[in-house]
């Protein structure tokens, strides 16, 4: 099961990261009087039983105010990651302010929650006394059970996150042991204006679904295109052909691109469409570095082989893509012709294949016999005098596998460290071709 998705939200200065530092026992979110000090999206791994053997994690997502009116010009850009956090979200905490009451920017963000129709609890904070405890009645309007809590005075938490763990259970999110159907495959299919994608879909499911021309920006919205094969259930999305930022000029090419991106974050696996007889530019760039940072499974799919056959061979092709994209060099590579069909199934069985690998559990056991031997291998050098250790590492979710380990100094353990222990674990474990998430713990004393 995916790692559940928890997002704070409200108008501004109402202790959003407060409420994010004190739930994760950490000061990661900048927190300061002056509203609007966080733009982006903050996210941290939290366990709900951090005294259990078997963890229970969510991500939990800080973000900026709503209705923010920024200094530096950036408003639209922090309501946008505001967006993206409340659409992938499988849980919203709706954080008001006891002691101000009810203002009309909650009534906005309010009708803005109900719209999404996701699950959302109603979090006052700043209820440090009786009478702000009183105050915090009055946003029962809003129709949601009303949570008191104080960060500052650290009251609630516990409560709090008693009811985030019952409420992601009841909607079959977190914890759920019901029998489920095996799941069916979400494939985005992305790439830049004109590279084939639409053909490619037309192709594969042997009719005409989706409208394909030579005018660059022809498909507008994300399509959703059900279709089976070999006795399996897929669902194909073909996206509106990516722009770069400072190329949307339209309302309708922003919300194009913007589609496209939401596609990349609800798929199960991206194919990358490259044009043939084109050069790597700055939109394949742009699209990989959000697939990197969805952490989502893709195949580099260079379309319409058929006009350099005999002009190139494959292997040039692909070293100029691991050339340009060396952070990615685990994902595969695939060489069709989406108008002939050449290749295009044995790209979607090597997809299929990634789909199962990003769904599978490692032991315990298994994984840290395996963090053992590449620390044996290459052990991390010596921060600050002390020697870094790994007590132990355990699975906490699939896909993206995320893989958890204990420590007692976490910042010892650099980017190129974290890249060596990746790069070890995929060699090892049916990750082999897949993007694996790493999360180093601080743990202070060695396990009994």
């Amino acid at each position: 099961m995916n790692i559940p998705k928890v997002a704070i939200v409200g108008r501004p200065n109402v202790g959003k990261s407060s409420l994010f530092n004190w739930l994760i026992g950490q000061r990661v979110s900048i927190v300061d009087p002056v509203a609007g000090v966080t733009r982006d999206r903050v996210t941290f791994l939290l366990d709900l039983n951090p005294e259990s053997d078997e963890p229970q994690y969510i991500e939990l997502i800080d973000t900026g105010g709503i209705g923010i009116v920024d200094e530096d010009n950036l408003s639209e850009h922090i309501d946008e990651q505001i967006n993206i956090a409340l659409h992938t979200a499988d849980l919203v905490l709706f954080v008001v302010d006891s002691r101000s009451g009810v203002v009309p920017l909650d009534t906005i963000v309010a009708e803005r929650l109900r719209k999404l129709n996701t699950p959302t609890i109603l979090v006052a904070n700043k209820s440090d006394n009786e009478r702000d405890e009183k105050n915090a009645n009055e946003f029962q309007q809003f129709g949601w059970n009303v949570i008191v809590v104080s960060a500052k005075q650290k009251k609630g938490r516990v409560n709090l996150t008693e009811i985030i763990k019952e409420n992601l259970i009841s909607n079959n999110i977190l914890d759920n042991n019901q029998n489920i159907a095996e799941p069916i495959m979400k494939l985005a299919i992305v790439g830049r204006r004109n590279v084939g994608k639409s053909t490619f879909i037309n192709t594969l499911i042997n009719e005409d679904r989706v409208i394909t021309a030579d005018i660059p920006g022809t498909t507008r919205d994300s399509i959703d295109v059900r279709f089976e094969m070999d006795g399996k259930t897929f669902i194909a999305i073909d996206t509106p052909g990516f722009l770069r930022r400072k190329g949307v000029k339209t309302d309708l090419q922003f919300y194009s691109t913007n589609r496209a991106e939401k596609s990349i974050r609800r798929a199960d696996v991206i194919l990358m469409f490259f044009e043939a007889c084109s050069q790597i530019q700055a939109i394949e760039k742009q699209l990989l570095a959000l697939i990197k940072e969805e952490i989502k499974p893709c195949i580099m799919v260079v379309n319409k082989w058929d006009t350099m056959v005999g002009q190139m061979p494959t292997e040039r092709w692909a070293d100029y893509i691991r050339e340009t994209f060396p952070d990615l060099r685990y994902a595969p590579i695939a060489f069709i012709t989406g108008k002939t069909g050449k290749n295009i199934k044995m790209t979607l069985n090597h997809a299929q294949m990634l789909f199962n690998q990003s769904r599978q559990r490692i032991s315990t056991a298994q994984l840290n016999k395996l963090v053992s031997a590449a620390i044996d291998n290459n052990p991390p050098p010596l921060y600050h005098f002390h020697k870094p250790k790994i007590y132990y590492a355990s699975q906490a979710a699939i896909a993206p596998p995320t893989i958890v380990l204990f420590s007692n100094i976490p910042d010892a353990f650099s980017p190129q460290y974290q890249r060596y222990l990746l790069n070890f674990l995929r060699d090892e474990l049916p990750f082999a071709e897949i993007p694996i998430r790493l999360v180093i713990r601080k743990r202070d004393n060695e396990p009994e």
